[in-house]
């Protein structure tokens, strides 16, 4: 399914009617997505813990993502897809996300048509910033 060298937290096939497209026929109708998400995300406290409070819980990600959905009303997939991977990266603790969205009933002719996007958290800006161009003084006096 996901290939990767870290923990990933799943949701396969999250089903959301939302406004979605870019003719106006679409704009006064909702329509079935289907969304695949991946987050990389450290399990080891609740793998030793047994406890849910240690886990990243899948049925809020589920619960915001279909929120999210609904209240973005995007034109187009990519957009979608590119706010939701920003805002499930801002409030869970993933440095992943792989997300993909699913219009089944875009195209007659085929399954489904949709994106899918990868992104990455932001690196920590905890660290001091160094500025090399003080490292480069001359000791001329």
């Amino acid at each position: 399914m996901f290939h990767t060298q870290s923990d990933v937290v799943f949701i396969k096939g999250l089903k959301v009617e939302a406004v979605i497209g870019v003719y106006e026929w679409e704009r006064a109708i909702t329509q079935p997505l289907l969304i695949d998400i991946a987050l990389e995300t450290d399990i080891s406290r609740a793998t030793k813990s047994d406890d849910v409070t240690d886990a990243l819980n899948y049925k809020a990600v589920c619960d915001d993502v279909s929120e999210w959905c609904q209240a973005i009303k995007a034109k187009l997939l990519e957009h979608l897809a590119g706010q939701i991977a920003d805002k499930l990266l801002t409030k869970y603790a993933s440095h992943k996300v792989t997300l993909s969205i699913a219009k089944p009933t875009a195209i007659q002719e085929a399954d489904a048509v949709g994106v899918q996007i990868t992104r990455h958290a932001a690196a920590s800006s905890d660290e001091p910033a160094v500025n090399h161009a003080d490292n480069n003084q001359s000791n001329d006096v």
